[in-house]
């Protein structure tokens, strides 16, 4: 197989050619490193590592010659940089924390790595992932593979996990790990158009990953279809002793469980989801959408989740808050940079007030604010009841539905720098996503079209808790009827 031709494998189908000798790990990890060499200019990785890349791949070679392979066998995937990786630089996209080198790996990062995957690199982020553009990294934006047609202004992959998605959107990594918080892997596949699923909360280990809002963030999977998320989840999940938030839940076989078709499945379609002056291209896609499920034999429900529209500054004040304490630590004595001061108090705000990024810096203060005393129950408090209001709409809803299908992103990608003076513009981008981070619960984000601009857009898919089998076969469904098969111009570039 040619280069260009190994590139547009998709997990599924690169397993099998490696089983039956088609090609090898080592060609199909050569084939990735030009790739991510000639796609430098999108700024998608923040550390390449093609001496490690080359020597999984001969070691997957020996696994699959011995057949001790696994599904993720061979696979070459990016890192997001918030995964410490064992003896390989992790920034989390700040200056704060230097050079930092971990001396452990996470849970996730050392289950794919057992699994046989190859590692091809560490990829751009938001700074700590805070952020919905990955235009706050310390190292640059990365750039969305795909482009507007007639000014060519460059595209946010979106955030925050944007390298990532972007990686797979190019063709620079067959799949790639990402981070959800309030809606960092689906809005980001939204804008790219790939899958992005994030597991419930609890489903994949935190262990070793860089923490932004603990009762928030959660790992998950990039990919290119909804099998090959199955397949790379099934990985990633995993109760981890290790981890006190860890489910000690068995992880399903999830590739199997999207083979049993949405025939006799109710599909929620929230009310609340239609927000005042959504775009038609939106509301047109949405409509596409349930028209498809319909289609494939599953029945359309209408459900009401009252406090949806309190989801976004809920939101807004509890991952500040958690974002406030997990941030303390970085405090230039332990580890990452130092910037000297005339006084040990001198020290930590010249450490904390260079190392930090201007948007990790608000999210610190407004955390802070909001848990400072005479506030916290204004503040704090309250949020943690309208966020236990929320989870019990989607408690509710899941009574007379299996799932729901709304909009993942209010839009498309935008130009980097549109909203960068207008965080609230930029905050509005998780509006659709935000809920279900809330309430801890499975989405997965599909591509089904595109806008008049050719540009890709997404619907999302919420479960029940645990159901990611559900999450998977809705999926599963929409991408078989949507039949997305546009890429964008910068995929394979030099390859062709």
């Amino acid at each position: 197989m040619s280069k260009s031709e190994l590139l547009q494998l998709d997990i599924a189908t690169a397993g099998k050619g490696l089983r039956d000798g088609d090609f090898t790990a080592i060609e199909l990890t050569e084939a990735y490193l030009d790739a991510v060499e000639a796609s430098r200019e999108l700024n998608i990785f923040i550390t390449e590592t093609p001496d490690r890349a080359m020597a999984d791949a001969v070691a997957a070679d020996k696994s699959i010659k011995a057949g001790t392979s696994s599904k993720m066998t061979g696979m070459p995937i990016g890192m997001k940089d918030l995964f410490c990786t064992q003896g390989i630089k992790t920034t989390a996209a700040s200056n704060i924390l230097g050079e930092f080198i971990p001396p452990y790996e996470s849970t996730i990062s050392a289950r794919l790595k057992a699994a046989g995957t190859i590692l091809l690199g560490k990829t751009n982020l938001d700074e700590f992932a805070m952020g919905s553009s990955n235009t706050t990294s310390a190292f640059g934006a990365a750039i969305n593979p795909w482009e507007l047609t007639e000014d060519k202004k460059p595209l946010t992959p979106g955030g925050s996990s944007g390298g990532s998605a972007a990686a797979v959107a190019a063709g620079a990594a067959i799949a790639a790990t990402g981070t959800d918080t309030g809606g960092s892997i689906r809005q980001p596949a939204a804008f790219c158009g790939i899958v992005g699923m994030k597991p419930t909360y609890g489903r994949c280990s935190r262990w070793g990953v860089v923490a932004f809002a603990s009762s928030l963030d959660q790992a998950g999977p990039f990919a290119r279809t909804v099998r090959d998320a199955a397949i790379m989840l099934e990985t990633m999940a995993g109760h981890d002793p290790k981890d006190s938030t860890s489910a000690a839940q068995a992880t399903p076989n999830f590739e199997a469980l999207i083979d049993g078709g949405v025939k006799g499945m109710r599909v929620g379609i929230p009310k609340e989801y239609r927000v005042e002056d959504m775009p038609e291209e939106i509301d047109s896609i949405w409509r596409r959408g349930i028209e498809m499920v319909t289609a494939a034999g599953a029945e359309v429900v209408e459900v009401s989740l009252p406090m949806t529209m309190s989801a976004l500054p809920t939101y807004y004040i509890v991952a500040p808050a958690e974002a406030s304490a997990n941030l303390a630590r970085y405090d230039g004595v332990r580890y990452g940079a130092r910037v000297e001061g005339d006084d040990l108090n001198g020290m930590y705000s010249a450490t904390r007030g260079q190392g930090f990024g201007k948007e990790v810096r608000r999210r610190i203060m407004i955390g802070t604010y909001v848990l400072s005393a005479g506030y916290y129950d204004a503040y704090y408090k309250k949020a943690q009841r309208v966020r236990t209001l929320i989870s019990q709409d989607f408690d509710n809803a899941f009574h007379s539905v299996d799932a729901l299908l709304t909009p993942t992103t209010p839009g498309a990608a935008f130009p980097i720098g549109e909203k960068e003076d207008d965080p609230i513009s930029m905050y509005l981008n998780d509006v659709f996503t935000v809920p279900a981070s809330l309430a801890g619960l499975p989405a997965i984000s599909v591509p089904v079209g595109s806008n008049e601009n050719g540009l890709p857009l997404g619907l999302q898919i919420i479960g029940r808790p645990f159901d990611e089998g559900s999450v998977f076969r809705l999926g599963q469904a929409l991408e078989d009827a949507a039949q997305f098969d546009k890429r964008p111009r910068l995929t394979l570039e030099g390859f062709k």
